[in-house]
């Protein structure tokens, strides 16, 4: 297996994992949890290749990504009930999921020859679309608006990252290593430690 679907497989199984377990919380069934399971799965790779008109989009080129989403929902629906706190599990997958979403969206781009902006926001709708679609059809608040929460910002420095060292040391697998470990070095950064941005807080007006 070469890189690029190494990577595509890898963020798509933990997505799925992480849209699972969301329709765990919400209590839906073993339908539910496909869905929601390759909507997060997909969903950032599918904006993705849609803006970089890459045709086939990638789980239609090959549709074993969708097979692999729905087995890990399945697996997920029968083992969700081990876990001593899905939400927390949930956070920490999501963050893996992320990091390596970003790696994926970065070598796809520099694969089709895009530029540094564009590599960049490749790797940013790559790797938080997914879970921007997943929260927003089961009600929840997106993790890329909480307040203050390093996601965008974590996925926008792994993603520079990459895109720098690409220029300067062009050997792909460690710039893409380098650049998911930074992604999620800041994301578990702001789990476990509160790392945040400053939120905007209004003043009363001068009388």
């Amino acid at each position: 297996m070469t890189l690029i679907p190494f990577l595509e497989y890898a963020s798509v199984i933990v997505f799925a994992i992480t849209g699972a377990l969301v329709a765990s919380r919400a209590q839906l069934d073993l339908v539910g949890f496909a869905f929601i399971a390759c909507l997060t799965a997909v969903g950032g790779g599918t904006v993705r290749d849609l803006l970089l008109d890459r045709n086939p989009i990638f789980w239609i080129a090959q549709p074993a990504y969708l097979g692999a989403a729905a087995a890990a929902a399945v697996v997920t629906f029968f083992t969700a009930h081990l876990l001593e706190s899905r939400l927390r599990t949930l956070i920490w997958l999501d963050s893996l999921a992320l990091s390596v979403a970003v790696a994926a969206g970065a070598a796809i781009a520099i694969s089709l020859d895009q530029g540094p902006t564009i590599t960049i926001l490749m790797s940013i709708v790559t790797g938080c679309m997914g879970g921007l679609m997943r929260d927003v059809v089961v009600g929840d608040v997106p993790v890329v608006l909480k307040q203050g929460e390093l996601y965008v910002t974590a996925a926008f420095a792994g993603a520079a990252t990459t895109v720098l060292l690409d220029a300067y040391l062009p050997s792909i697998p460690y710039s893409l290593i380098i650049g998911a470990a930074v992604t999620w070095i800041l994301r578990a950064g702001s789990i476990q430690f509160g790392w945040n941005l400053p939120v905007y807080k209004s003043a009363p007006p001068k009388s």
